[in-house]
């Protein structure tokens, strides 16, 4: 139960069912999960202005680095889908995006001319190291706010929400 009223309030059993009506989102997992997102949103941006990697949106900027830390493996739109647990047209739209801006290339593969691999250019190379600053500056934020039993905690139960809501 989230705490609006005082300490010291003593809640009658009218007032108890009317704060319970009206409060239902306080102790609601998605919205806590989506309040942590907007504030983590907000301090990335920041982070990623201060690093010089203002002109990137937080998602291009994952996608980067996902694609810079696997250039050994064909990537495709399917495995960002997955990895990000984003929709195709949201994936395509991004790609888009990051293609007209010069970060990325599409290029097909021998075997299936329909496939296109996603292949970063010099370009998305170049501002890997300022996103890399700009995450692990947020992440030892992130990491500051926890012990390490209560990140591994934390980690474990939103691995597990992840895993209910997909179905994995």
């Amino acid at each position: 139960m989230c705490d609006m009223f005082g300490e010291d309030e003593k809640l009658n059993a009218d007032t108890e069912k009317n704060f319970e009506k009206d409060c239902h989102i306080c102790d609601a997992i998605g919205h806590e999960i989506k309040a942590v997102n907007h504030l983590m949103h907000r301090k990335m941006l920041e982070s990623a202005a201060k690093n010089g990697v203002d002109k990137v949106t937080i998602m291009h900027g994952w996608i980067i680095a996902y694609l810079y830390n696997n250039q050994d493996n064909d990537i495709f739109q399917k495995n960002l889908e997955s990895e990000f647990s984003i929709s195709r047209s949201s994936v395509t739209n991004i790609l888009q995006l990051m293609e007209k801006k010069g970060y990325i290339k599409r290029e097909s593969v021998e075997n299936d001319a329909r496939l296109k691999k996603i292949v970063l250019t010099e370009k998305g190379m170049s501002i890997k190291s300022s996103i890399d600053k700009a995450i692990i500056s947020n992440e030892q934020e992130f990491d500051s706010i926890f012990t390490p039993e209560e990140k591994q905690t934390f980690l474990f139960l939103i691995r597990k929400l992840k895993a209910g809501i997909s179905g994995q």
